[in-house]
Protein backbone atom coordinates (compact mmCIF):
# COMPACT_ATOMS: atom_id res chain seq x y z
CA UNK A 1 0.00 0.00 0.00
CA UNK A 2 1.04 3.95 -0.52
CA UNK A 3 0.12 6.63 0.98
CA UNK A 4 -0.72 10.21 -1.48
CA UNK A 5 -1.13 13.37 -0.22
CA UNK A 6 -2.17 16.15 -2.27
CA UNK A 7 -2.91 19.76 -2.13
CA UNK A 8 -5.41 21.36 -3.82
CA UNK A 9 -7.63 25.16 -3.89
CA UNK A 10 -11.08 24.96 -1.91
CA UNK A 11 -13.21 25.53 -4.82
CA UNK A 12 -11.27 22.79 -6.84
CA UNK A 13 -11.12 19.68 -4.71
CA UNK A 14 -14.41 17.73 -5.16
CA UNK A 15 -13.51 16.73 -9.11
CA UNK A 16 -9.82 16.35 -8.24
CA UNK A 17 -10.96 13.84 -5.82
CA UNK A 18 -13.28 12.41 -7.63
CA UNK A 19 -10.72 11.31 -10.04
CA UNK A 20 -8.25 9.83 -8.06
CA UNK A 21 -10.86 8.16 -6.69
CA UNK A 22 -12.45 6.82 -10.04
CA UNK A 23 -8.86 5.03 -10.28
CA UNK A 24 -9.83 3.08 -7.35
CA UNK A 25 -7.68 4.65 -4.75
CA UNK A 26 -8.71 5.47 -1.68
CA UNK A 27 -10.38 2.23 -0.74
CA UNK A 28 -10.26 0.40 3.07
CA UNK A 29 -11.51 -2.89 3.02
CA UNK A 30 -15.56 -2.69 1.93
CA UNK A 31 -15.19 1.11 2.23
CA UNK A 32 -14.42 3.97 -0.94
CA UNK A 33 -13.81 6.90 -1.53
CA UNK A 34 -11.62 7.55 2.14
CA UNK A 35 -9.70 10.05 2.93
CA UNK A 36 -8.51 12.81 5.46
CA UNK A 37 -8.78 16.08 4.49
CA UNK A 38 -7.29 19.46 6.45
CA UNK A 39 -7.83 23.11 5.25
CA UNK A 40 -4.77 25.44 5.17
CA UNK A 41 -3.03 28.54 3.23
CA UNK A 42 -0.92 27.84 0.05
CA UNK A 43 1.88 29.89 -1.34
CA UNK A 44 3.37 30.28 -4.18
CA UNK A 45 4.93 32.80 -6.30
CA UNK A 46 4.94 31.73 -10.34
CA UNK A 47 7.98 32.56 -12.46
CA UNK A 48 8.85 33.22 -16.17
CA UNK A 49 7.42 30.83 -18.50
CA UNK A 50 4.61 29.75 -15.97
CA UNK A 51 1.21 29.87 -16.83
CA UNK A 52 -0.74 30.46 -13.45
CA UNK A 53 -3.98 29.17 -12.36
CA UNK A 54 -4.49 32.19 -10.10
CA UNK A 55 -2.34 34.78 -9.41
CA UNK A 56 0.31 36.82 -12.23
CA UNK A 57 3.32 35.87 -12.68
CA UNK A 58 5.78 37.91 -10.22
CA UNK A 59 3.06 37.88 -7.32
CA UNK A 60 3.05 36.20 -4.18
CA UNK A 61 0.18 34.56 -4.26
CA UNK A 62 -1.59 32.68 -1.05
CA UNK A 63 -4.45 30.14 -1.63
CA UNK A 64 -6.73 28.32 0.73
CA UNK A 65 -6.19 24.48 0.03
CA UNK A 66 -6.93 20.97 1.05
CA UNK A 67 -3.92 19.10 1.64
CA UNK A 68 -6.17 15.55 1.43
CA UNK A 69 -4.68 12.07 2.10
CA UNK A 70 -5.40 8.86 1.07
CA UNK A 71 -4.30 5.47 0.49
CA UNK A 72 -3.70 3.41 -2.80
CA UNK A 73 -2.75 -0.04 -3.48
CA UNK A 74 0.57 -1.08 -5.31
CA UNK A 75 -1.04 -1.56 -8.65
CA UNK A 76 -2.91 1.59 -8.63
CA UNK A 77 -0.47 4.21 -7.70
CA UNK A 78 0.60 5.19 -11.06
CA UNK A 79 -3.09 5.53 -12.37
CA UNK A 80 -3.23 7.54 -9.13
CA UNK A 81 -0.98 10.20 -9.62
CA UNK A 82 -1.60 10.20 -13.28
CA UNK A 83 -5.35 11.28 -12.68
CA UNK A 84 -4.18 13.82 -9.94
CA UNK A 85 -2.31 15.53 -12.29
CA UNK A 86 -4.71 15.47 -15.19
CA UNK A 87 -7.45 16.65 -13.06
CA UNK A 88 -5.74 19.09 -10.91
CA UNK A 89 -6.04 22.91 -11.79
CA UNK A 90 -2.44 23.74 -11.54
CA UNK A 91 0.61 23.54 -13.74
CA UNK A 92 2.79 21.77 -10.90
CA UNK A 93 0.30 20.15 -8.20
CA UNK A 94 2.02 19.67 -4.97
CA UNK A 95 1.75 15.83 -3.59
CA UNK A 96 3.29 13.16 -1.69
CA UNK A 97 3.86 9.27 -1.87
CA UNK A 98 5.08 7.40 0.65
CA UNK A 99 4.92 3.27 0.09
CA UNK A 100 3.87 1.94 3.90
CA UNK A 101 4.67 -1.24 5.81
CA UNK A 102 2.35 -3.78 6.75
CA UNK A 103 3.07 -4.86 9.88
Amino acid sequence: MYKLAFFVPLRDAEPVKEAVFATGAGRIGDYEACCFQTRGLGQFRPLAGADPHIGRVGDLEHVLELKVELVCADALIRDAVAALKAAHPYEEPAYEVWKLEDL
